[in-house]
C-alpha cells in the first residue's frame, strides 16, 4: 500500500490499467466459458447446430424440371444446393462482407480490432459465420444492451459452425437462410423474384445486386428505393475489383449498366397452373376421412374420400407418411420437392387455349344477354325462381356471413347488399373500377362462363396440362376435378361399348325411328332426336354414334338394363353418382372432367384404363427420395371391344360432329378420335378426344345449369368445348420438342376388320 502511495501518476495509471484489462480478460475468459456450457444465454445443442431447424417451402415441379410454385406459411425458402449457385454470388459476398472468409475460424480477430478502433467506421466486425449464427439462432433484440449480450454468444455459436462445416457450406446456408424480402427467403427465391431466373444463371450485376442488399435489405429495396440499390449495388462490384474476382474494365462496365430488374411477384393465385397447385394441396394434406364430418346429402363424396385414402397413395401423403424423427411431414415447411407429371409447355398451350376461346364465347354471350332482363339466366326461368337464385348465392359470400356473425338484422343485411359502393370487379381486359351494388356484382360474376380441361397420357396416366377454370384469382371452384355436371352424348360411347362387349359390331343395322322404353314403374320413355335424319332409313350402329342419335342410343338402352350400364360406367371410372334409370343412357348423371379424360383412355389402350397420375416422386429437403407413384390400371373390356370403339369415335371425327377438327380451323388431320356432348337446354357443353398419344377433355358452362345461351347453335358441346380442345392440340403437335407424332396410328393388329362380323 505504501509503494502504492509512492507511485507516480503514470505508474498508478499503469496499475489501474493492466488490473482493469486482466478483470476484463478473466471476465471475458468466464463470460465465454458460461457461454459455452450453456449458463449464459441459449446456446443451441450440437444436434441442432448439426442441423438447423430452418423452414423451408416445398417445390412442385414439372417434369420438364420448371417450378410451377411453392407452398409455404410464411418464408418463401427454397434450400439451394452449392452447385446451384453462381461463382458471381460468391464472389461479391465474400468481396463486401467478408473478405477474409476464408482465412479465420469464425472471429476475425484483425477485423473485430479494426471495427473497434475505427468505432464502426471502417466497416463492421462481424463475419459471415456470425452473421448466420444471427439470422438462425439470435431473436430481434429490443436495445443495445440485449443485443450487446448477443454478440458474444452469436461468437461461440461462429467457432462451433466452423469447426462442423466447410467453408462453401457456411456459405450456402447464409444464402439459403436470408431473406431479401417480397417473399424471398434464400437466393433461390430471390433470382426468381428478382430476375425471373435461377441462382446459377445469375448475371453478374444481378448477383451485385442481390449480395448488396445483404446490408439492409429494408434500405437497400431495389422495388422502392431503386437509386439507393444501385449505388449499393456498384459499391459491391468495386469491392469485387479491389480483391481482384473482376479487372478494371470489368468493373467500369458493370457499373454503367441499368439495374434491369425482371419482379415476378410471389403469389399462389398467379403463375402456371394454379389450379392444379391448389388440387394437388388439398390431396397432399387430406385427412383421414371420418363419416360424421360429411352431411348427409353428401355420404358418397366420404365413400370416394375413404376410397382415395385407402387405395391412392398420394392422397394425404403428408398425414400418411412420417419422417424419422416420428412426426408427420408438413407441406409448408419441410422443404420437400414434388416432381409432377405437368409439362409446362402443355400446361401454356392449354391454358393460352381456354384463354382464347373463353374470351371469344364471353362476347357472345354478353351479346346474346344484353338488354334482356333476366340476363345472364335462361329466358325460361321466372323472376321469383331467378330472386331465389340471388338469394343462396348472397348467402354463400363471405360478407354475407361475416354480417351475419357480427350480429346484423335480415333488413340490415339486404340493405347493405343493395347499396352502391365503389369497387373492383373481373373482365378479361383487366379489373375495371366501378360503383356497384355487391348484389349486382354477384350477378355480375353470374355472366361469365366457366370451363375445365384436363390431357392425359393415356399409356402411362402422366397428366400433362391441367385447367380449372377462366381464372383462379376470381373463379377458383375448379371444374376439372371437383365440378361434376351432365355430360350429355359424352356417355354414348360407354353404351356402345356395353353393345360391343355383347357380341355387336360397328356395321350392325337398325332402324332409325322412334323408341319407347320404360323404367322401373313401367313410366314410358321416348326421347326426342333433335336433328334426325334419315329418318326411318336401315342405319348402322356407326352411323348411329357418330351422328349422336338419341333414337339409336335409346335402341341400344332397350337390350340392356341401366344397371348394366351403370356397373360399366363404374369400371370406366365414374364415381359420382348414378341414377340408374332409362334415361341416363342420354348423359343426365353428373361427372367430373378429371373422370371423362381417364375413361377415355380404354379405347386408346386395347381396353386398359389408366388412372391419371399427377406425381412421380417426392424428395425430403436434402434430395432423399421419399415416395415414388406408378399409375394404377384397370382392365375394363377386351381388346376387340376396343378396336371396334376405336373404330367407330374416329367415325365421329371424320364423318360425324366431330368434324369441325379436320378443317382448316385447326388442321388436325392425324388419326383421332372423339366425342363431343350437349346436356338438357344445352347447359353444358363437352368434348373428350383423344390421338395415339394423348387424351384430353373440355367442360363448357355456366355457374348455375340456369345459366346457358339462349340459342342451341351457341350452347353446344361442338361450339363451347371441341374449340379448346382443336387449339390445344394444334399447338402441341405444333411444337416439335414435345415428341407428338402426327403419323403416330392406333395400335391395332394389321388383320382386324371392324366390319368382319357383319360379313
Amino acid at each position: 500500500m505504501k509503494k502504492y502511495k509512492e507511485m507516480t501518476f503514470r505508474g498508478k495509471f499503469m496499475v489501474w490499467f493492466w488490473g482493469i484489462f486482466a478483470a476484463g480478460c478473466v471476465f471475458l475468459i468466464l463470460l465465454f466459458w458460461m457461454i459455452t456450457k450453456g449458463w449464459i444465454g441459449y446456446l443451441p445443442p450440437l444436434e441442432e447446430l448439426q442441423n438447423p431447424k430452418n423452414k423451408f417451402a416445398s417445390e412442385i415441379l414439372t417434369s420438364d424440371m420448371k417450378s410451377l410454385g411453392r407452398y409455404y406459411r410464411q418464408e418463401n425458402r427454397i434450400n439451394a444446393q452449392y452447385t446451384d449457385l453462381s461463382p458471381y454470388v460468391i464472389q461479391a459476398l465474400v468481396a463486401t462482407e467478408d473478405a477474409r472468409f476464408y482465412e479465420h475460424t469464425g472471429v476475425d480477430s484483425k477485423s473485430l480490432f479494426r471495427a473497434v478502433l475505427m468505432l464502426g467506421r471502417a466497416g463492421g466486425g462481424s463475419t459471415l459465420t456470425q452473421q448466420l449464427a444471427k439470422q438462425i439462432w439470435s431473436p430481434r433484440a429490443s436495445n443495445i444492451f440485449e443485443r450487446a449480450m448477443q454478440k458474444p454468444i452469436e461468437w461461440v455459436i461462429a467457432t462451433k459452425l466452423e469447426r462442423l462445416y466447410s467453408k462453401d457450406e457456411i456459405l450456402l446456408m447464409y444464402l439459403n437462410q436470408f431473406d431479401f424480402l417480397y417473399n424471398a427467403v434464400g437466393i433461390k427465391s430471390a433470382a426468381h423474384v428478382y430476375f425471373g431466373t435461377t441462382p446459377q444463371d445469375l448475371k453478374m450485376e444481378e448477383a451485385a445486386m442481390l449480395v448488396g442488399m445483404c446490408k439492409n435489405p429494408a434500405y437497400y429495396n431495389p422495388i422502392r428505393h431503386a437509386e439507393r440499390t444501385l449505388g449499393r449495388r456498384n459499391v459491391v462490384i468495386g469491392q469485387m475489383y479491389k480483391y481482384d474476382f473482376i479487372t478494371r474494365a470489368e468493373r467500369d462496365s458493370l457499373q454503367a449498366l441499368p439495374m434491369d430488374i425482371h419482379y415476378h411477384s410471389v403469389d399462389h393465385k398467379q403463375g402456371l397452373a394454379p389450379y392444379f397447385r391448389e388440387y394437388l394441396r388439398l390431396v397432399l394434406t387430406a385427412k383421414e376421412p371420418k363419416e360424421g364430418n360429411y352431411p348427409e346429402w353428401n355420404k358418397l363424396q366420404y365413400e370416394i374420400d375413404k376410397q382415395q385414402w385407402e387405395t391412392n397413395p398420394l392422397y394425404g401423403f403428408c398425414n400418411k407418411n412420417k419422417k424419422p424423427d416420428g412426426s408427420h411431414y408438413d407441406l409448408y415447411q419441410d422443404g420437400l420437392k414434388i416432381y409432377t407429371t405437368i409439362d409446362s409447355k402443355m400446361q401454356e398451350y392449354a391454358e393460352e387455349a381456354v384463354h382464347e376461346h373463353m374470351i371469344f364465347k364471353q362476347q357472345q354471350f354478353f351479346k346474346e344477354k344484353k338488354g334482356r332482363k333476366y340476363a345472364p339466366f335462361a329466358r325460361t326461368l321466372t323472376q321469383p325462381e331467378i330472386d331465389g337464385i340471388m338469394a343462396r348465392s348472397m348467402r354463400q359470400t363471405d360478407r354475407y356471413r361475416a354480417m351475419k356473425k357480427a350480429g346484423c338484422s335480415a333488413s340490415e343485411i339486404e340493405q347493405a347488399f343493395n347499396t352502391p359502393q365503389e369497387m373492383q370487379i373481373f373482365s378479361y381486359d383487366g379489373l375495371i373500377d366501378t360503383m356497384m351494388t355487391p348484389m349486382d356484382s354477384i350477378k355480375w360474376l353470374k355472366h361469365f362462363l366457366r370451363c375445365g380441361f384436363m390431357a392425359i397420357d393415356p399409356h402411362t396416366g402422366y397428366v400433362k396440362a391441367y385447367v380449372g377454370g377462366p381464372d383462379f384469382a376470381h373463379f377458383q371452384f375448379d371444374q376439372a376435378t371437383q365440378g361434376r355436371r351432365q355430360v350429355g352424348s359424352t356417355i354414348k360411347p360407354y353404351l356402345y361399348t356395353l353393345a360391343m362387349d355383347e357380341g355387336m359390331w360397328p356395321c350392325d343395322t337398325v332402324r332409325n325411328v322412334p323408341y319407347t322404353l320404360y323404367d322401373a314403374n313401367g313410366k314410358a320413355w321416348t326421347p326426342k332426336d333433335a336433328h334426325a335424319e334419315s329418318v326411318g332409313e336401315t342405319v348402322s350402329l356407326t352411323w348411329g354414334l357418330k351422328k349422336s342419335s338419341n333414337w339409336i342410343t335409346a335402341y341400344l338402352m332397350s337390350l340392356f338394363t341401366p344397371e348394366q350400364l351403370a356397373n360399366l360406367m363404374r369400371s370406366f371410372g365414374i364415381k359420382g353418382e348414378i341414377d340408374a334409370v332409362v334415361s341416363m343412357c342420354l348423359g343426365t348423371c353428373d361427372v367430373s372432367v378429371e373422370e371423362m379424360v381417364d375413361a377415355y383412355t380404354t379405347f386408346v389402350n386395347k381396353g386398359i384404363r389408366t388412372e391419371p397420375l399427377y406425381v412421380t416422386r417426392i424428395e425430403d429437403n436434402n434430395g432423399n427420395m421419399i415416395a415414388q407413384f406408378t399409375p394404377a390400371t384397370h382392365e375394363v373390356l377386351s381388346e376387340t371391344t376396343s378396336y371396334k370403339m376405336l373404330y367407330m369415335l374416329q367415325k365421329v371425327i371424320t364423318e360425324g360432329t366431330g368434324m369441325r377438327l379436320r378443317g382448316s380451323e385447326y388442321q388436325l388431320y392425324m388419326p383421332m378420335g372423339g366425342k363431343t356432348g350437349t346436356s338438357q337446354n344445352h347447359s353444358d357443353g363437352w368434348f373428350i378426344g383423344f390421338t395415339p398419344q394423348l387424351v384430353a377433355g373440355c367442360w363448357v358452362g355456366g355457374e348455375d345449369r340456369s345459366i346457358h345461351f339462349d340459342s342451341m347453335d351457341k350452347g353446344q358441346g361442338a361450339r363451347t368445348a371441341l374449340p379448346i380442345y382443336g387449339l390445344f392440340m394444334k399447338k402441341v403437335y405444333a411444337d416439335p420438342d414435345l415428341g407428338y407424332d402426327r403419323n403416330a396410328t392406333f395400335d391395332i393388329p394389321e388383320g382386324f376388320d371392324p366390319l368382319g362380323g357383319c360379313r
